[in-house]
């Protein structure tokens, strides 16, 4: 249970992390690129994943491919900028559930996770 936060910024991780922790939401873990999110996917088993997109080594989207792969229902929600449109548009084709672009709104990261919390009961 929980939410494991991919993102190479360890700045914006913890951002997320205090915005989750604030809202007594677990957090499993951290990863700073895609391999990594896809071994501790694997590993701990989150109920959600925050996924950045453009990082060093394995893509976001990458990641979301092969977490996919391992767990068709896996709830990933991308954490992408503006003007990535057409990636955040790939990685849901590919199977992630929802987007929140960045610098994002604290209420809409919230309402993302707390539906798939609901969703993944």
């Amino acid at each position: 249970m929980g939410v494991l936060i991919v993102d190479d910024s360890k700045f914006m991780r913890n951002i997320i992390i205090e915005i989750l922790e604030k809202n007594n939401i677990k957090v499993s873990g951290e990863a700073s690129n895609g391999r990594e999110a896809v071994t501790k996917y694997k590993e701990l088993k989150p109920t959600v994943v925050t996924m950045d997109l453009t990082m060093r080594e394995m893509t976001g989207l990458e990641a979301v491919k092969e977490i996919i792969k391992i767990d068709s229902k896996a709830y990933v929600i991308v954490c992408s900028a503006m003007g990535q449109q057409q990636i955040i548009r790939e990685a849901i084709e590919e199977g992630a559930k929802g987007f929140v672009i960045k610098p994002f709104d604290e209420d809409e990261l919230l309402k993302e996770i707390n539906k798939a919390f609901k969703l993944k009961g």
